[in-house]
């Protein structure tokens, strides 16, 4: 990405806030990133927060940047995109993070051939750990991937993927914090139940998955086996994961992942 570009936001929820952040951090300057927002606590926020520039409305944004990012809710995309389809035009670039909505069905509002990049990145942007999945849309070209690509690797990682697997990408990562913030806290909740202060099990909860997590990037080994070297035998760690074996955990996590993919699909039909 080059300082020719000029990138808006409709919308400045946490993750345009997640996005702005990681430009800014070498990518862009301020004065080339707008964003577009009606909650006036929101507007202020990015203002003193980032000094970017804030647009009077969607069409006024629109009419300004050359990559425009959809970082709305996915139940008011038809609204917004009819407000900003007489402005929009094949030099712009259209990235989409919304659950379930797919590129054709955002090209469909515009004349010609509108070139839409869809992302599934989740919340851990906002400290520069976000999982994106990303596709193309009929229009896109593989440079417009590979700069969108280049956007999203400055809050995280991306993996590339065929627009079919989108959905499955947004019941894993996309919503995949949830399920680990629950374990997080279910962890500390057992710590304190077995006798450790509050603010100690949160401690050793927290680290303990980000200590596990970077083990299975750093090493590329299978989590199995990296299991397997905790578990000794007739130790504490494998009495633990009978007792996960014995509740269904692993199964749970996986009808989570499977449940989200269907909501995602849901969305992308309304």
């Amino acid at each position: 990405m080059t300082n020719a570009h000029k990138i808006g936001f409709i919308g400045g929820g946490n993750m345009a806030e997640a996005l702005i952040k990681g430009l800014l951090s070498g990518v862009l300057p301020a004065d080339h990133i707008m964003a577009s927002e009606p909650s006036e606590l929101r507007r202020e926020h990015l203002i003193e927060s980032f000094g970017i520039k804030l647009a009077d409305n969607n069409m006024a944004l629109m009419q300004e940047c050359d990559i425009v990012v959809l970082s709305i809710k996915p139940q008011i995309v038809v609204e917004v995109l009819e407000e900003v389809a007489g402005t929009y035009s094949n030099d712009k670039l259209i990235i989409s993070i919304l659950a379930g909505v797919t590129t054709a069905s955002i090209e469909k509002f515009f004349q010609g051939a509108p070139r839409v990049v869809r992302v599934m990145p989740n919340t851990p942007a906002l400290v520069g750990e976000a999982a994106s999945a990303m596709c193309r849309g009929h229009y896109a070209s593989q440079e417009d991937l590979m700069l969108v690509k280049e956007l999203f690797e400055s809050v995280g990682k991306v993996q590339l993927i065929d627009e079919r697997q989108m959905d499955a990408a947004t019941g894993l990562s996309g919503s995949g914090p949830a399920y680990i913030y629950t374990v997080i806290e279910a962890l500390a909740d057992g710590g304190v139940r077995e006798g450790l202060r509050r603010d100690i099990a949160h401690a050793l909860a927290v680290q303990t998955v980000v200590g596990a997590a970077l083990m299975v990037r750093e090493t590329g080994e299978h989590p199995a086996i990296l299991r397997d070297q905790v578990c000794s035998p007739g130790g504490t760690a494998i009495a633990g994961i009978s007792t996960l074996e014995k509740h269904g955990l692993r199964t749970t996590l996986m009808e989570a992942v499977s449940a989200s993919a269907a909501r995602s699909r849901e969305l992308g039909d309304n």
